[in-house]
């Protein structure tokens, strides 16, 4: 049931991700709802399970419309760096930060959802790139996006208001956006299974060496029943002085 249960969760939440609304804060509710992993575990687990569904999306778009070759890229490079820089840091943060900043990501994706219904998001232009200063901006700001994006805040909303505000149409953010998030996802997912392999690695150390010490207990008891040696925890105590 667990695995039919993700399956239909992948299905709904990068359907709507198609749609513009994004996939992360949809997923995260709902992981919250039913308590699936701990929430140390979700900013890895919504970058490396919607990896690749966001990269089947992103070849979609990125054909079906277009956008000015050096906006696009320097955008996504920006994304990746970012996000890059954003999973070193997240998989290192311990669980009250992330669920503090879980909790924060929550909060303004459901602003955005809010703004998107009552119509407040910008409207955008016509432009399909941008140039010059405007440019600089938009990279500098989708390199911070990228780098929150590993921290469960999705790329989506963020990334259509800021091309909005810059005057370009907002069909062009699509293939932007996911572009974006495509090739910085696997790149953060490397970072994410790299440290829960550390920590499994640790964890299993940490229960070797507690069977170690219960081991070495019970064959200290059980010399004792035998009259080797004196059970208590120091045997010089217990020896005659000589």
């Amino acid at each position: 049931m667990a695995r039919i249960e993700n399956v239909l969760l992948g299905f709904i939440a990068n359907f709507f991700d198609t749609l513009g609304i994004g996939s992360f804060a949809s997923t995260t509710a709902w992981i919250k709802f039913r308590n699936l992993i701990p929430d140390e575990l979700i900013p890895g687990t919504l970058n490396v399970g919607h990896a690749l569904p966001t990269i089947t999306q992103a070849i979609i778009f990125t054909t079906a419309i277009a956008v000015e070759p050096l906006t696009l890229v320097s955008m996504v490079a920006a994304a990746v760096a970012g996000g890059y820089l954003g999973a070193g840091l997240v998989s290192k943060l311990p669980r009250r930060r992330i669920q503090i900043g879980m909790g924060v990501a929550l909060l303004i994706a459901a602003a955005l959802f809010v703004m998107k219904i009552v119509g407040v998001l910008p409207a955008g232009g016509n432009a399909l790139g941008l140039s010059g200063g405007v440019l600089v901006f938009a990279v500098v700001v989708n390199f911070m996006l990228g780098a929150l994006m590993q921290l469960g805040i999705g790329l989506y909303a963020p990334c259509l208001i800021l091309v909005s505000l810059l005057g370009m149409n907002p069909i062009a953010a699509f293939p932007i956006m996911m572009a974006s998030c495509a090739c910085l996802m696997p790149v953060g997912s490397l970072k994410f299974i790299r440290r829960a392999q550390v920590r499994q690695a640790r964890q299993s150390a940490l229960r070797s060496a507690g069977t170690w010490r219960i081991s070495r207990g019970v064959r200290r008891q059980i010399a004792a029943d035998a009259g080797a040696v004196p059970a208590g925890p120091d045997r010089r105590a217990s020896m005659p002085p000589s």
